[in-house]
């Protein structure tokens, strides 16, 4: 990356960062924001992201300054690759660990050919229902705030692409995966539909994106090395 001068950066920069664990993505961009601020006496510039990650994931995050947070839209219809593990014979009402256990399965019949032919199912176009613990919006909320309530809320299946959904390594109850899909893809939902298809249960339990386009999160920056670069 060229060094960073507040020319280049009012002109548009892409900055690809491997956000940390329980950090939001707006806590990277106002972190990134801020540290920006400070080092060229800014009182605001233009910073924002291409894609939420949830807290519970790490991994690429895609940021643009100036005039680069014109292209957040085309970045964010890029598509997506991610890794992660699912936790069989249990599902949580968030589909991951923000919320605890509710609902224990069975899973003495899983076999390597059953998970093989249940991958069968999530390849292509695929029909999704996000999770009830999400940042969309109904009825101008944010679903998560119905379900923080226990308020029942009605949530239609949406249609996301499925490039590739394998398991990288077998270690019953968990199961390593990588997934390249589509914008808009919940991955949350991914494993709790895998779960129903093994006529089992599952949950998310880690959850890291690799890829975004032609980006990977081997050339992106910690928060700390992003700092040090201002400041170098």
């Amino acid at each position: 990356m060229d060094k960073l001068t507040l020319e280049n950066i009012k002109d548009g920069q892409v900055l690809l960062f491997d956000k940390p664990l329980h950090w939001t993505s707006f806590q990277v961009v106002n972190k990134v924001r801020w540290l920006i601020k400070q080092k060229f006496g800014l009182k605001k510039i233009k910073v924002g992201h291409a894609g939420t990650l949830d807290p519970l994931a790490t991994g690429l995050v895609i940021l643009c300054t100036g005039m680069a947070t014109k292209t957040i839209e085309s970045l964010m219809g890029q598509t997506k690759v991610y890794t992660g593990e699912l936790t069989l014979g249990a599902t949580t009402p968030s589909y991951d660990l923000e919320t605890e256990i509710d609902k224990i399965y069975e899973t003495t019949h899983i076999t390597e050919d059953l998970i093989e032919e249940a991958l069968k199912a999530f390849q292509g176009d695929i029909m999704q229902k996000p999770p009830v613990f999400s940042a969309l919006k109904k009825e101008g909320k944010r679903l998560y705030e119905f379900a923080r309530k226990g308020e029942e809320v009605e949530i239609p299946k949406r249609q996301v692409h499925i490039d590739h959904f394998k398991i990288t390594e077998n270690n019953l109850p968990k199961l390593n995966f990588e997934v390249q899909c589509s914008k808009g893809t919940y991955i949350r939902s991914l494993a709790f539909d895998f779960g129903k298809a093994l006529d089992s249960g599952a949950y998310l339990s880690e959850l890291r994106r690799t890829q975004i386009g032609d980006y990977t999160v081997e050339d992106a920056l910690s928060i700390e090395d992003f700092e040090k670069m201002l400041n170098d």
